[in-house]
């Protein structure tokens, strides 16, 4: 899942630039949940919205009502709310009904909307898994490639952002996908929601502290994965559910939240990741892929095998990606306690307390490079220690933090 580079470039679906989906299925039976009063806390909370600021609302028209809410709530602020729909036929129809030529045309109408909004508030589209498995791999290449424009001019900017969704959406085929039931991965979904904001930002200073301060990050697991990666001096950010007037300080990286919220983040230092990580179960467009290991040596990706599973479509799409996608470029651990993972389920996520995410290519979210490419993946049950001090053991975020 390629979640910050579709917040990065692909939020404008007028033009078609999603590359990715979550995982999807018809619309779903939502739990109890005052939109007004998420929207209310996402956009005077969150997204730190003020007087006469313009931001763009996107999502699907599956949550026509709630993009509404949080235009109402920008308006209340004095703001100017500019609402995108999009659905996975519009995202698909892009490519399929689009001539390949446009691909790599100048996305005029992103940098004019993208140079004009202060704020991008995004809830999480994606209904279909595989939704373009068939696309030829140099299409996306070609699009990334137009859309260098537009990062760079997020970048500058320092533009806010706050998705909702975070990879973690309760659709049908997502709860199918890990295993559980769509009322039980809702339950999940909105308790991470409605964490304890004031707790959260505590325990991600205390975990920012430890990483900022660290040396080294050695990464374990009973599966195999043994890596070891330097990180002193990089700066560390978090995804704490609120941008504060600190945070947009920091530029990009630190003006930007996933809800469920929980993360702490950084991009480790260029060329000193070796060793190997081993992803018991990677999902990729629909399909599953057992034992799928990745070696480093000085900071580059050496190699790339699974014990079962096609692997085909995964390397097609990295080996027409642009140089810089084979450095290890992302450590992010989640520290949210209010999302609890069912036992036997096959779920996985960012912000569960414990979680170890890593990633190679280009993370300038979390501090690192500008590189048209990302891939990560999820180490559910990792220990990882900084300075032989363990901040993860085995899939549980230590007490101290």
């Amino acid at each position: 899942m390629k979640k910050r580079l579709l917040l990065a470039v692909g939020v404008i679906l007028t033009t078609g630039l999603l590359i990715a989906s979550f995982a999807g299925d018809t619309p779903k039976k939502e739990p109890a949940v005052d939109y007004d009063k998420l929207a209310a806390s996402i956009v005077n909370q969150g997204a730190n919205i003020h007087e006469g600021e313009i931001v763009l609302i996107s999502g699907s028209v599956r949550d026509t009502e709630l993009l509404e809410d949080l235009a109402v709530q920008v308006r209340k602020r004095g703001a100017f709310p500019l609402i995108s729909i999009g659905s996975d036929r519009l995202t698909r129809r892009m490519y399929t009904d689009v001539d390949a030529k446009y691909d790599s045309q100048e996305p005029k109408l992103d940098l004019k909307l993208l140079g004009m909004v202060d704020a991008v508030i995004n809830v999480d589209i994606g209904e279909t898994e595989g939704l373009l498995a068939d696309i030829a791999p140099e299409r996306f290449r070609a699009r990334a490639d137009a859309n260098k424009p537009v990062a760079e001019l997020i970048r500058k900017r320092g533009l806010r952002s706050i998705n909702l969704g975070n990879g973690l959406y309760p659709t049908a085929t997502l709860a199918k996908e890990f295993g559980v039931s769509q009322d039980d991965l809702s339950r999940i979904f909105w308790n991470g929601v409605n964490v304890n904001y004031t707790d959260l930002q505590t325990t991600a200073e205390r975990v920012k502290a430890a990483l900022a301060a660290g040396k080294e990050v050695h990464i374990t697991n009973p599966n195999g994965t043994d890596l070891r990666v330097q990180i002193a001096g990089r700066p560390v950010f978090a995804s704490d559910g609120v941008i504060s007037a600190e945070d947009m300080k920091r530029g990009y990286a630190g003006s930007q939240v996933w809800l469920p919220a929980g993360e702490v983040f950084l991009s480790p230092v260029v060329g000193t990741a070796n060793g190997k990580v081993v992803v018991d179960r990677q999902m990729s467009e629909g399909k599953v892929i057992e034992g799928l290991t990745f070696t480093f040596q000085n900071g580059k990706l050496s190699s790339m095998i699974a014990k079962s599973g096609d692997l085909s479509r995964i390397k097609a799409i990295y080996d027409r990606a642009p140089a810089g996608k084979e450095n290890f470029g992302l450590i992010d651990l989640g520290i949210n306690r209010s999302v609890q993972i069912p036992k036997g389920s096959n779920m996985v996520a960012w912000m569960p307390a414990g979680m170890v995410t890593i990633g190679f290519g280009g993370f300038d979210w979390a501090g690192g490079t500008d590189v048209a490419y990302a891939f990560n993946s999820f180490l559910p049950g990792s220990t990882v220690e900084i300075d032989g001090m363990k901040i993860v053991e085995n899939g549980v975020l230590n007490s101290k933090f």
